[in-house]
């Protein structure tokens, strides 16, 4: 592991003027993914700012009847929050199918959201691969690309977003609240926090250099059935193949967000007015322009037949 300096933050506002003002500075919260990374050499950040004393771990009700989730809450947390449980069952469940009981218990809210792509290329330090190494070459196209994207990749990079937080998330419409070095705060849409890859798939997110994430806020409870389901090669411990994050209405509308698909969680809101007419209507506009590989191919069909199932599911 190459040296590093390190500071505990007192505000968040000082948190990001830090990472702002140190060339190759990095953010710590609970440490799951970076940490990891800092032992492959992949991340070698020259200091490290701890944000963990920054008293974000709140869940607290807004004044529209949402939810305003902390940074540093806690997966565990979050998942057995009552209030989550009840109204907004899909992120419980696609926080239960992520990782294990103990990564679940330190990582946090906004380091889920942040966690890089598990590309076999980007992992693999002898290899060309663009988010390590811009302009070194993308090693997975034309390698091994089961666990890969079909749809919003480029020519740069195939690799996908990881997570399954940030799906259900993304079919709840929630919001990401920030502050930035000159103490500014600003919200976006999750819809626009993760970027596609284009010819620069090393940024990965809309955060300003700097930015700190300080909250998740969720709105008010959407009722219907809330699903995830997962598919992935064993039963636990494992990244998805094809995830479904749905919420379905009585008389069969809804929303669905899809991940391991893409470097975003893949959320078509044209397609989800198809939805009464069943999954194959769905997921031929959801994946319209899809561009798999002939390793993740499967996919396409997948996507479809875990949604159907889903769909049998909130029926039931």
């Amino acid at each position: 592991m190459k040296p590093f300096t390190y500071e505990r933050a007192r505000t968040p506002a000082d948190a990001a003027a830090a990472v702002a003002r140190t060339p190759g500075a990095k953010f710590l919260a609970g440490g799951t993914n970076l940490l990891d990374l800092m032992k492959l050499e992949i991340e070698t950040p020259t200091h490290l700012i701890d944000v963990q004393d920054l008293r974000l771990d709140q869940i607290e009700k807004t004044s529209d009847g949402g939810l305003r989730i902390g940074a540093l809450v806690t997966n565990t947390a979050l998942a057995a929050d009552e209030r989550v449980r009840r109204d907004y069952g899909v992120l419980t469940r696609a926080i239960v199918a992520g990782a294990s009981g103990q990564l679940r218990n330190k990582a946090t809210t906004a380091g889920n959201l942040l966690q890089r792509t598990r590309c076999a290329y980007f992992y693999d330090t002898n290899m060309p691969c663009n988010k390590r190494r811009p302009g070194s070459g993308c090693s997975a196209i034309g390698g091994v690309s089961r666990q890969l994207g079909v749809i919003g990749v480029s020519d740069a990079c195939i690799a996908t977003h990881p997570g399954d937080m940030a799906v259900a998330m993304r079919v709840l419409d929630a919001t990401v609240e920030t502050v930035n070095p000159q103490g500014q705060a600003r919200a976006m849409p999750i819809a626009d926090f993760h970027r596609l890859w284009g010819t620069t798939p090393h940024i990965e997110t809309s955060l300003q250099p700097g930015e700190l994430i300080t909250a998740v806020t969720l709105p008010r409870p959407l009722g219907g059935t809330h699903i995830y389901r997962k598919v992935r090669d064993r039963a636990s411990y494992a990244f998805a193949l094809v995830s479904v994050a749905a919420v379905i209405q009585k008389d069969g509308s809804g929303r669905v967000a899809f991940g391991g698909v893409a470097p975003k969680p893949w959320r078509v809101e044209a397609a989800e007015a198809v939805m009464p007419q069943g999954a194959a209507a769905v997921t031929a506009l959801a994946f319209a322009g899809a561009t798999p590989t002939e390793d993740n191919r499967f996919k396409l069909v997948l996507a479809e037949r875990a949604l159907d199932s889903t769909m049998m599911e909130a029926r039931a």
